[in-house]
């Protein structure tokens, strides 16, 4: 229990119950799922930061959604864990995607915030002009991150909610540069999984002002998932990108309750 470092990958572990594995997307680390922790009570909640980001910056190398995979199923190899509840926020929803349609024993559900199949072509040129501007250092990462504060969460958040506002400003500002920029790489060349072949139950959280997984992009995912064991598409108001982050409260309660009819299922 408790934080360890595997092969120079951050993870911390919580709770006892059925396993749950959260991973962040880009520019978040496992922080990132704090607001949603009450959600997951009576559950073994594990939290991985990837390769490059959080604490888990030194990670060296090229990075993709491919190592992510990887790594996120050695780690859970190394904890014993065989089958899991997949928690995804952001670039984290493509990864937790890929593992669920190439490894459908070890998922016992998928919990997406903010989720995207790809980036779309436009977004994959941006994330490599952002991975230049990153590797600028610090002065590119504060660019970075008032960018993205003005695009990524809602008007509502950043007026009522400052210590959101205050939360995404520091999780972008503490990310190294170079490795954010590697970060921007993996998500600017990440294909889509195979989503027809996920078994899973799915849930789909994104907010009404997410312009990363806006709701019209999401419902159309939605409608790929044909294998899925059961689907829930939920649209937050005056939320953006941020979902956990900018609205704790609905979000704690549609995983509580997904979770809840997972246990009921069993």
């Amino acid at each position: 229990m408790g934080f360890q470092l595997i092969d120079r990958i951050a993870v911390e572990e919580e709770g006892e119950g059925p396993a749950i594995v959260c991973v962040h997307g880009l520019g978040g680390s496992g922080n990132t799922y704090t607001p949603l922790m009450p959600a997951m009570a009576r559950h073994r909640v594990i939290r991985i930061d990837l390769p490059g980001s959080g604490r888990s910056q030194r990670a060296e190398g090229a990075l993709s959604i491919e190592r992510y995979v990887a790594t996120l199923l050695d780690v859970c190899d190394r904890l014993k864990v065989a089958r899991a509840h997949w928690v995804g926020h952001s670039m984290g929803t493509i990864v937790c995607q890929h593992i669920a349609a190439l490894h459908p024993k070890r998922v016992a559900s998928v919990a997406l915030f903010g989720p995207l199949i790809a980036p779309p072509d436009a977004a994959r040129n941006a994330m490599t002009a952002r991975a230049a501007k990153a590797r600028e250092g610090a002065t590119g990462m504060q660019e970075i991150t008032q960018a993205l504060l003005q695009g990524a969460i809602s008007a509502d958040t950043r007026q009522r909610l400052p210590v959101a506002v205050a939360y995404v400003r520091e999780s972008l500002m503490r990310q190294d540069g170079e490795a954010y920029a590697r970060s921007c790489e993996a998500l600017a060349g990440a294909q889509a999984a195979a989503v027809e072949q996920i078994e899973a139950p799915v849930l789909l959280v994104t907010g009404d002002e997410d312009g990363v997984a806006p709701p019209q992009a999401v419902r159309a995912m939605a409608e790929r998932l044909h294998r899925a064991a059961s689907k829930r598409v939920v649209v937050l108001p005056r939320c953006g990108h941020w979902t956990p982050i900018e609205r704790p409260e609905e979000c704690q309660r549609e995983l509580r309750e997904f979770l809840a009819a997972q246990a009921r299922s069993f």
